[in-house]
């Protein structure tokens, strides 16, 4: 997959197949556009989509738009998915104030190479957000491009799924539920950091993640986890919080403790992938107490790691 990022001196020069969106999350609704943008890719013609390096809702809102995945997560999926092309755009001033038609002609089409676009039934872009699917469908004959819709997926319960749905579920602590949504476990990935060691001197050895401001965290608390480390899986139990109990002000972070790991993980890439909440974050009246409640949780995660393990194998 070509990935460009951050420029908009670019032009692909064959034929592509586009759809544009922020693509939070990547969940079922998005599958489902990308399967359809698959069906598309043949004759020479290449999938390609085109999103923002920066949430949009960052600049017009003039507040940090907290993202469930990262770029590079995005990313990744989307390479792992068979697409092409991933454009991220900048997003500024001049972007926010584009006319939709110059927006279709001189960047999807001029600089995407757009010969099918392909959206939902909601997309919207351009100034003020003016460009929408009745645009698209009036300008398809004067621009020459084929012009398809796909229809929203929905859970079991006949509700829409969409980016803000999830958002609610991770802020609910219900993991399972945004889990069903995204069509995979809703995770955190990076390069495991030190941290005060604490854990190691008077709790557990913990593996400390520290995402990026713009990764959106679920509910403070307790999680089962799955940890992949070089290929390998493990058992976890994952705090993600700021540690209420430790003194001093702590960063949001994502703390995991890997059952049955033996060696170092500090410099190494890890992703931990949340299975089910165990509890909220509390906070302690003593590192004692806290241990007390650890040695329980620890427990009753292995107990459903063990479980988990029996409904994949």
């Amino acid at each position: 997959m070509q990935y460009i990022v951050d420029t908009k001196e670019f032009q692909i020069m064959e034929p592509t197949v586009v759809s544009i969106g922020k693509f939070d999350g990547l969940h079922l609704g998005h599958q489902k556009l990308v399967k359809e943008m698959l069906r598309f890719r043949t004759h020479g013609r290449k999938a390609a989509i085109f999103t923002f390096s920066t949430p949009p809702g960052t600049l017009v809102k003039g507040k940090l738009q907290t993202m469930i995945m990262t770029n590079r997560e995005r990313a990744l999926i989307l390479e792992q998915a068979g697409i092409d092309y991933l454009v991220e755009y900048p997003f500024d001033e001049s972007v926010l104030k584009m006319e939709p038609e110059r927006f279709l002609s001189e960047i999807l089409i001029g600089r995407m190479g757009a010969d099918i676009i392909v959206t939902g039934p909601d997309c919207h872009f351009g100034y003020k957000a003016a460009g929408d699917r009745a645009l698209l469908e009036a300008l398809a004959p004067k621009y020459g491009y084929r012009f398809i819709v796909v229809d929203k997926a929905r859970d079991p319960q006949n509700k829409i799924i969409s980016s803000t749905y999830i958002r609610d579920m991770l802020a609910e602590g219900r993991i399972e539920k945004a889990n069903q949504l995204l069509g995979y476990h809703y995770y955190v990935s990076g390069v495991v950091e030190h941290g005060r060691s604490i854990g190691h001197r008077r709790l557990y050895p913990t593996a400390n993640l520290v995402p990026p401001r713009v990764k959106h965290l679920p509910k403070y608390g307790v999680y089962v986890t799955r940890v992949t480390v070089e290929g390998k899986t493990y058992g976890g139990l994952t705090n993600v919080g700021e540690k209420p109990t430790i003194e001093g002000k702590n960063p949001a972070g994502v703390e995991t403790y890997l059952y049955d790991f033996q060696g170092d993980l500090y410099g190494k890439t890890i992703k931990v992938e949340l299975l089910d909440f165990v509890r909220p974050e509390m906070k302690f009246s003593s590192i004692e107490e806290l241990k007390a409640q650890l040695d329980y949780d620890v427990k009753m995660c292995r107990e459903m790691y063990d479980q988990f393990l029996k409904t994949v194998l």
